[in-house]
């Protein structure tokens, strides 16, 4: 029996904290791949299940990033004034 060797992918995502309660997740690199979760775990969850989804989906060209090219990218607050 032939085993398929798996490949792990790393993608950074948006966590929002909903107004409403919950939490709203989206992946950058993937565009129009969100999801919610009513706790932060959930939400992980969740978004894991839509990346998996959206991958069954996608042109393996256009997804694959790698783990260190994910680490390259980050979120940080950058105040101004005006």
């Amino acid at each position: 029996m032939k085993h398929r060797s798996k490949t792990i992918l790393e993608y950074n995502v948006l966590f929002t904290k909903e107004p409403e309660g919950g939490y709203s997740v989206s992946v950058p690199d993937l565009p129009g791949c969100h999801s919610q979760g009513d706790t932060f775990e959930e939400a992980e969850n969740n978004i894991k299940e839509a990346i998996t989804l959206y991958l069954e989906e996608a042109d393996p060209d256009l997804y694959h990033v790698t783990p260190d090219q994910s680490r390259q990218q980050f979120v940080r607050p950058v105040q101004v004034q005006i």
